[in-house]
């Protein structure tokens, strides 16, 4: 029987997809609605090296998707979307020169444009099905949408609602898409922590290829989901997924979500949530592609605190991940991450190394809407600390992180969105024994427009 793959964030696609209820097939396309995205990326970082040698990478690309969904016939509809980036004033030898950022970019750093979905939706009763190319948006498993091209998936879906304040899923994903993010890692223990291939994450962008040769070069039966979501208790929400990944790793997620309201103070929202993962190799063990002999067994936790008053956010968080010993192979007590997905309370912007084996890791961030006071802007500041352990495989030093992100809708052209996000970052990478140490300040300016 043919397996299938859903997110609870899909449900609510599948759910949406009755546009309108067409008489006949004809008025099912004449009915359709299309929509889109229009997106200019700019991007800066002035890289420092202790050891000599810095440079500044930049990239700039225009792009965006274009997409069209039938209306609904009996339950039956239809969805494609196409994408696409588009670099402008590049350096010169594009494909080499390490001054082109590459995040914005495909393979060789050249414009590139994808089907990222082309799907079939069915609807009956309280039970939903969505099957082919499609954005999913799960805990480890989604569209990472931080650059030009998000991720893609080739999945097969179903949900049920009929448990009162209970959602299941259940369903198998074939194929990965990587999207431009990926291309900022260069494979190994960051890049399979951190969302992406451990084997190579620069050249598979923008094709979709099965799920255990992107993550681990090797083809497997990809990827098998289920989960449950409950909501029936006032201002709790708790979540469960099982993800198995056949004859690589099977990975538990949880989250538990709860908000109240201050006895002292109406206008003082607390709120508190949990988080945990455990991973353990399976079947065939093919993580021993990517080194040691492919035995996992690793978990991670954490919890974030914080409140609302009015139009003002803050929290703190707090993560960690079980330590490796010295024998053992970079990834053993890691957290694997290769299809997009990053659920973790204490990343950074850019810093990821939270699922790396041992790191306790640390954020505090607040925001704030002027929109009361007349433009609708949101201010965000954060700032994130990594105690990272001697054998997590890639640094040998703690890191740390800041950052700020202003959105802005402007009211002047309507459904424009601009958008300035900076992340200034503190031993991202160390080499150890006196060796070199990487950090960088980085901007990036994005106008989306939607339709």
């Amino acid at each position: 029987m043919k397996k299938i793959a859903l997110s609870v964030a899909m449900i609510s696609l599948v759910g949406s997809a009755s546009l309108s209820a067409a008489e006949d097939l004809r008025s099912m396309f004449a009915e359709g609605k299309a929509s889109g995205q229009i997106r200019e990326f700019s991007i800066s970082r002035d890289v420092k090296i202790s050891t000599g040698g810095d440079y500044t990478r930049t990239a700039n690309a225009i792009g965006g998707h274009l997409k069209y969904e039938t209306a609904d016939y009996k339950g039956l509809s239809f969805g494609t979307a196409f994408y696409t980036t588009n670099g402008f004033g590049l350096k010169s030898n594009k494909a080499t020169n390490k001054k082109v950022d590459p995040s914005l970019l495909g393979k060789d750093n050249e414009s590139y444009s994808i089907l990222g979905e082309a799907y079939v939706q069915f609807k009956y009763g309280n039970t939903a099905f969505k099957g082919g190319r499609q954005k999913l948006h799960t805990p480890l498993a989604g569209d990472d949408d931080a650059r030009m091209v998000p991720n893609l998936f080739e999945a097969y879906l179903l949900s049920n609602t009929d448990l009162p304040d209970t959602t299941l899923v259940v369903g198998h994903v074939t194929k990965f898409a990587q999207g431009t993010f990926g291309r900022v890692y260069n494979g190994g223990i960051l890049a399979a922590t951190a969302g992406y291939s451990a084997v190579d994450s620069k050249n598979h962008v923008g094709d979709f290829v099965n799920m255990g040769t992107y993550a681990v070069g090797k083809s497997t039966d990809g990827v098998t989901v289920a989960a449950v979501t409950y909501t029936g208790v006032k201002n709790l929400k708790v979540q469960l997924w099982d993800y198995y990944g056949h004859d690589i790793l099977n990975a538990i997620y949880g989250q538990v979500d709860y908000k109240w309201t201050c006895l002292l103070n109406d206008n003082v929202k607390p709120f508190v949530s949990a988080q945990i993962i455990k991973e353990d190799d399976v079947g065939d063990k093919q993580l021993k592609n990517i080194g040691g002999n492919g035995e996992l067994d690793s978990m991670y936790w954490g919890a974030k605190l914080g409140a609302k008053v009015e139009n003002f956010t803050a929290y703190v968080a707090y993560s960690q991940t079980t330590d490796n010993s010295d024998s053992d192979a970079a990834y053993a007590n890691a957290i694997i991450s290769p299809w997009g997905g990053m659920p973790a309370f204490t990343q950074g912007m850019v810093t990821r190394h939270i699922f790396l084996a041992g790191t306790k890791a640390t954020k505090v961030a607040a925001s704030y809407n002027f929109k009361k006071f007349g433009p609708d802007l949101k201010a965000v500041v954060y700032y994130a600390s990594y105690d990272m352990d001697k054998n997590n495989g890639y640094t040998n030093d703690d890191a740390k992180e800041s950052g700020f992100d202003l959105i802005y809708n402007t009211g002047f052209v309507k459904n424009l969105q601009l958008r300035l996000r900076g992340n200034f970052t503190d031993d991202f990478y160390a080499a150890g024994n006196g060796g070199k140490t990487v950090e960088w300040d980085e901007y990036r300016f994005i106008a989306n427009y939607n339709f």
